[in-house]
């Protein structure tokens, strides 16, 4: 069974950023496609950034521009650059594979804030 840790996570003013990682247990990390989730309170968890595993990139509308994923197979490891951070961006943040694994990690709280 595959396992993610995030991290990076913060308390953040608008317009700050932060950088998540996410290391996923696995042999097989460089064959998969990797994303990043995010699910804010009250809401549905959301697709928020897909990086194939060629490199090639996909982001939701409400990130584009701000956001920027990135992968590192040496390392088991996926990135999210967040730039521009909005007080909408308030949320757990997790990482997957896409199309998801069963089993999720404990995410990343990431606070954005005056």
């Amino acid at each position: 069974q595959v396992q993610f840790v995030e991290s990076g996570g913060g308390l953040v003013q608008p317009g700050g950023s932060l950088r998540l990682s996410c290391v996923a247990s696995t042999n097989f990390f460089s064959i998969y496609a990797m994303a990043w989730y995010r699910q804010a309170p009250g809401k549905q968890r959301e697709l928020v950034a897909v990086i194939t595993s060629g490199g090639s990139t996909n982001y939701a509308d409400s990130v584009k521009g701000r956001f920027t994923i990135s992968r590192d197979n040496a390392k088991n490891t996926v990135y999210l650059q967040m730039n521009s951070l909005k007080p909408e961006d308030t949320a757990v943040y997790y990482c997957n594979r896409e199309p998801t694994f069963a089993s999720w990690g404990q995410g990343t709280q990431v606070t954005v804030v005056s």
